[in-house]
């Protein structure tokens, strides 16, 4: 759940939908393979995408693709999109003022061709307060221009003072079985009853190249992927799956046989064997 927006728990996310550039100009890719993966996720049962203004490559943008492949959008559809960090035509990089924010809602808005955004993320860039960037949030969602709110890249303080401003529905912040330094907030998010949406579950330590984490898995990986006869990312996104029923997953993946696997991997039931020996992987 996000809030009172019920989603499968495989979704998808749109940054590599654009290109090899996840966050830079890149090489744009196909787009008619991009609106099949779009297309397709829905038909598999996936009914929520995240996605951001800020995910473009050259002739690329993973908003206007949603747009293109989705519209007019199912009834079940959840579209989360994030601001804080935005990027001018040109690909550079620059952190929002709180005055800017609306803008950059608005060219959600805009680009996604909604009246409202389901869900929209404050992604913490290096503030240390983020509850003046969450107030001007909040006045949007009054206004309504946006439905629900969550936080990214926030450690437990971030989260309280976004709580003590407006209702909180997810949390999305790194977390793989290679990278568990959210561990905490993860349970913390558990016991609050929020959302906990990890970004680069398959990629762990890999992010930033949109590596698909097969080759080099540790032999416990290998070793699990094997014995269900399923691929290494698969393990990983079960392996995610089962840290709790309020945590959710966000694949992101341009290529259509990833799409499939993803979304399979939903219905994979790790033995508490595996988890164990799990356990063991990673930091």
């Amino acid at each position: 759940m996000l809030g009172d927006l019920s989603v499968n728990r495989i979704g998808l996310g749109a940054m590599r939908l654009t290109g090899s550039g996840a966050f830079d100009l890149g090489e744009p890719g196909d787009r008619d393979v991009a609106v099949k993966v779009l297309r397709r996720a829905v038909e598999l049962g996936v009914n929520h995408i995240d996605t951001g203004s800020f995910y473009f490559s050259r002739l690329r943008s993973a908003n206007e693709l949603i747009n293109t492949a989705l519209s007019p959008y199912p009834e079940d559809l959840v579209i989360v999109t994030k601001v804080g960090p935005g990027r001018d035509p040109s690909g550079e990089w620059y952190t929002a003022t709180p005055d800017q924010l609306r803008g950059q809602v608005e060219e959600n808005l805009r680009q996604l061709g909604r009246d409202h955004l389901d869900v929209v993320n404050l992604r913490r860039m290096s503030q240390d307060s983020i509850s003046e960037d969450f107030g001007a949030l909040a006045d949007l969602r009054d206004a309504g221009l946006i439905r629900h709110l969550g936080v990214s890249s926030v450690r437990a303080k971030h989260l309280a003072e976004a709580q003590a401003i407006a209702p909180v529905v997810c949390v999305q912040n790194q977390f793989s079985l290679d990278v568990r330094r959210n561990s905490e907030l993860l349970r913390s998010c558990g016991e609050q009853g929020i959302a906990f949406v990890p970004f680069y579950a398959i990629a762990g330590e890999g992010r930033d190249e949109g590596v698909r984490a097969n080759g080099g898995e540790s032999a416990h990986v290998r070793d699990i992927a094997e014995a269900h006869g399923v691929s290494p990312a698969q393990v990983r996104l079960a392996w995610t799956l089962q840290q709790g029923r309020h945590v959710l997953a966000i694949p992101g993946t341009g290529n259509p046989v990833h799409l499939e696997e993803n979304v399979a991997a939903g219905a994979l039931h790790l033995t508490a064997d595996d988890m164990d020996l799990l356990q063991a992987t990673g930091s």
